[in-house]
């Protein structure tokens, strides 16, 4: 078959996969099969809707979508309707007006009007088509019907009940997607009840994806409920950092505090899910245990310097020491940026040093088929790609540049090989546990001669390589804590001190030169 009869034939296929019809007397062409509401929403028409999600099973319970469609004697709901070829849609009708302001007085006959306290105010999918389908009053004389208020419903997750809508996403997605099956809906009519079953808890490791699912106020974060008023938080598109899937999502902050991570869609990823474990990984960078300061350790204690002092002192312990040994050890909790600089940086001005690499260890990790991996560790990726000989583990009388955390094993061997000087480059003294708050504020650990403050990928720019090998970019939510410096930056002032300078300017400079250097990096999906 030649190449313009596949050419022919493809173009026949999709021909024969598509029908035209009429949404509000436009004509548009939609893949035959498509629900209505999917065919109007791609088509940029407004059809409000409560239950419908695109990742979980239709129920068509809330009847907020229905539209009339011609030659039908009465209204369809357009989440489960599917397209025909020659199907005329009316959504805008002064009939279809009535039918979702009718719907949305059911609805709310018994909702609290307590917007001004709700957490979910700002974001609530019914506050929004209440403005956009209804403003119209309660005709309700009788007393509303009240329900469960401040329940716990797991560790992470609280339900106000008498805000619930009864659309069943929670349970669908536990159903269907967490394949727990926690939530189930009891009694009937105005007295439904969302709950548990007897003798569970909603504590799977996907349980605060329900608050997502959920349109309204009814299951919020017990981790976030009443820390921020939504409409004063900023949004930065980021990656989770907590292992090596790499979720995309939105990162929520103010006033250089993050208040929590929520998914953001990559159907290659992650689709619209993330997991309770990263989500609440975001706490590292509120921590009391944050670096702001550069450190210098004198007489077994360190006290504060400027970076002037921490850089100048570098300097000089590595020209008293001109023949001992240098070791970077590079970290898969760094950005790729950050391990290209301290590699480059050591390559350059010392032309035989030898790496090492480190990654966070967790005993017992957890992992499942689905997002959550057993390393966690953002960026292992890059150091295996990277392709570094490493040297023969902590073993040699030397000076280490030492970027993020090591183990536990590696601290001890360390220590034995009796270090000319150890540089820090740390963002956090230590890790910072998920079930609480900040921790309690620790000492620099005496492995350490000097602590360089480097800021959090919530606080720079930098790529991670996921378990896909898929390169994908953390943005810069906000400017550096304290006196954080970059690591390109320091490395940078340091290479002029001991005259080899580097031309490091710039995060789209560090990234352009790493680009020409490791040429894989370019070839990586994103």
């Amino acid at each position: 078959m030649s190449v313009w009869e596949n050419v022919r034939t493809l173009v026949r296929w999709y021909a024969s996969t598509m029908v035209k019809i009429k949404i509000n007397n436009k004509e548009v062409e939609v893949a035959e099969g498509t629900t209505v509401l999917k065919a109007a929403l791609a088509n940029k028409v407004d059809i409000p809707y409560f239950c419908y999600h695109p990742k979980l099973s239709i129920s068509g319970n809330c009847r907020m979508c229905l539209v009339n469609i011609k030659g039908q004697n009465k209204p369809v709901i357009s989440c489960r309707e599917r397209v025909r070829e020659g199907m005329e849609v009316d959504t805008k009708s002064e009939e279809v007006k009535k039918m979702q302001q009718g719907v949305l007085e059911f609805i709310l006959v018994n909702h609290p009007l307590d917007c001004p306290i709700c957490d979910q105010s700002g974001e609530c999918d019914l506050q929004d088509n209440y403005f956009k389908f209804s403003k119209f009053p309660s005709r309700l004389e009788d007393q509303k019907i009240h329900k469960p208020k401040v329940k716990s419903l797991g560790p992470l997750v609280t339900l106000d009940d008498e805000r619930c809508i009864v659309c069943t996403r929670c349970v669908r997605f536990c159903d269907e997607v967490a394949g727990t099956h926690e939530l189930c809906v009891t009694e009937r009519g105005g007295h439904s009840e969302l709950t548990t079953y007897p003798g569970k808890e909603l504590k799977n490791p996907y349980s605060l994806c329900t608050v997502d699912v959920c349109p309204v106020g009814a299951l919020t974060s017990t981790d976030f409920r009443f820390k921020k008023r939504v409409w004063f938080l900023k949004t930065t598109p980021s990656i989770c950092t907590g292992c090596a899937t790499g979720c995309n999502i939105k990162m929520d902050w103010d006033d250089s505090v993050v208040y929590r991570y929520r998914p953001r869609e990559n159907e290659a990823v992650n689709q619209c899910w993330m997991c309770d474990e990263g989500r609440l990984s975001y706490k590292f960078i509120n921590d009391a245990n944050r670096v702001f300061e550069p450190l210098l350790k004198k007489h077994g204690e360190f006290e504060e310097i400027t970076w002037e002092g921490a850089l100048k002192h570098i300097a000089d312990i590595c020209y008293e020491n001109p023949k001992v040994h240098y070791i970077g050890v590079l970290s898969a909790q760094a950005s790729c940026e950050e391990n290209f600089t301290l590699h480059s940086f050591l390559k350059n001005v010392f032309p035989k040093a030898q790496f090492l690499t480190t990654k966070k260890e967790v005993p017992h990790p957890s992992h499942d088929e689905f997002l959550i991996d057993a390393d966690k560790n953002p960026n292992s990726n890059f150091l295996e790609l990277l392709e570094i000989k490493e040297a023969d583990d902590f073993a040699k009388e030397g000076i280490y540049f030492v970027l993020e955390h090591l183990t536990n094993a590696q601290k001890e061997a360390l220590i034995m090989a009796k270090p000319k000087m150890v540089v820090w480059l740390a963002s956090n003294l230590g890790d910072v546990s998920l079930a609480g708050g900040t921790s309690p504020k620790l000492s620099p650990p005496l492995w350490a001669d000097v602590i360089l403050p480097k800021p959090t990928f919530a606080e720079q720019e930098g790529h991670f390589i996921n378990r896909q090998k898929r390169l994908q970019k953390a943005n810069k939510a906000f400017e550096p804590k304290g006196h954080a410096r970059p690591v390109w930056m320091a490395l940078a002032e340091l290479s002029r001190k001991l005259d080899k300078p580097l031309d490091w300017n710039s995060y789209p400079n560090v990234f352009k030169e790493m680009s020409q250097e490791l040429k894989w990096i370019t070839q990586l999906q994103r």
